[in-house]
């Protein structure tokens, strides 16, 4: 069996050695200290989930796991514990997602840039839409997340580090400085987004977003938060709108190349390449909202200068991606060369310059 393979059934005898030493002598024994992150729930009790978890493994294993042996980190014991059936909460809330904190910044602005307290009927509405938010899975909450307390907590981080507050600022994350100065440097951008935010979540349409399918989410730059740009990614696969963009293309006379560097993959790698583009939804998150999709909208690019577009706001267009393509030839070989600078749908040519 492989190491971290827990058990049922060995979770149930680390669960009765726990009761039987009470939980102080059985940390000490296993040389663990007590949970910070996440605990065990079992028959209305509460356990260290991560001890639980090394020592179910010396039933499986023949030893205790240390508690340095938990590769995965903080996540790792409670991953095992669920796989084993087992429920397991969070001992403390997850930090704030950039979408929440916009939600929350946004409300300050419209209060003068002053905090909240948390009896505030805005504080109070605020907190029942954030609790509705699939950012954290619901063994990441415990019974306090997101409450009015929290959320009037939150609007004081952020109304202390306005750059007119003379005051000591209260405790806050630098993501709370990052949102609230995009709010200073771009209002009206940053008011819309938190409009699109709590208005798919007041609809629905944010709620059921499946972010875990989206893991390289995190190599993305979106100022807009983790959903909007997790509904921007689903435009872009959207198989039939990628079809229609490629057979528009073709009947202008157009083949597939990148509209930024101009790779043809069809050129370089003959029949495997031939129909294969990737699409980029061209409208900024913040104006994209819920409309219907053109295709004038849509830009066929290839992965690699979709990834570089997405790397980091504010997202070039793959006409400004193309002339910072353009800007950089003559100091690196071999860059593709699109010898139709103007329109996408070209043959690639490579140059051979030298440094």
């Amino acid at each position: 069996m492989r190491k971290g393979a827990i058990t049922q059934g060995a979770v149930l005898k680390a669960i009765a050695e726990y009761d039987e030493l009470g939980r102080s002598a059985f940390l000490a024994k296993y040389r663990f200290s007590e949970a910070r992150s996440y605990l065990l729930l079992h028959e209305g009790r509460e356990y260290d989930s991560k001890a639980i978890a090394g020592v179910a493994h010396k039933w499986d294993h023949g030893r205790a796991l240390l508690p340095e042996e938990f590769s995965g980190g903080k996540d790792h014991a409670a991953a095992w514990l669920k796989r084993a059936g087992f429920e397991v909460k969070a001992v403390k809330n997850p930090d704030w997602a950039r979408d929440e904190i916009i939600l929350a910044c946004h409300l300050v602005m419209a209060n003068g840039w002053k905090g909240l307290d948390a009896n505030d009927p805005r504080v109070i509405e605020l907190s029942s839409l954030l609790q509705l938010m699939p950012l954290h899975t619901e063994a990441d909450r415990n019974e306090k997340f997101r409450n009015p307390n929290g959320v009037a907590r939150k609007t004081f981080d952020i109304s202390t580090r306005h750059p007119d507050y003379r005051g000591k600022p209260t405790n806050g994350g630098a993501l709370d400085v990052e949102v609230l100065h995009e709010f200073l440097a771009r209002p009206a951008e940053m008011t819309e987004v938190a409009r699109l935010i709590r208005q798919g979540i007041t609809a629905g349409d944010l709620q059921t977003l499946p972010l875990d399918d989206d893991e390289d989410l995190d190599d993305y730059s979106a100022p807009e938060g983790r959903l909007l740009m997790s509904r921007h990614k689903r435009r872009e696969r959207n198989k039939g709108l990628r079809k229609k963009k490629i057979a528009a293309v073709l009947k202008q006379g157009g083949t597939l190349a990148c509209e930024a560097c101009g790779f043809d993959f069809e050129e370089v790698y003959g029949d495997r390449g031939s129909g294969y583009i990737e699409c980029h939804h061209v409208v900024p998150l913040h104006e994209a909202g819920e409309g219907r999709t053109r295709l004038s909208d849509l830009a066929l690019i290839c992965a690699n200068c979709h990834r570089m577009i997405h790397r980091r706001a504010p997202w070039p267009t793959p006409r400004e991606l193309r002339n910072f393509i353009e800007s950089r030839r003559d100091a690196v070989a071999y860059i593709p060369v699109q010898q139709n600078a103007a329109e996408c749908g070209t043959a690639t040519k490579y140059s051979n310059h030298s440094n």
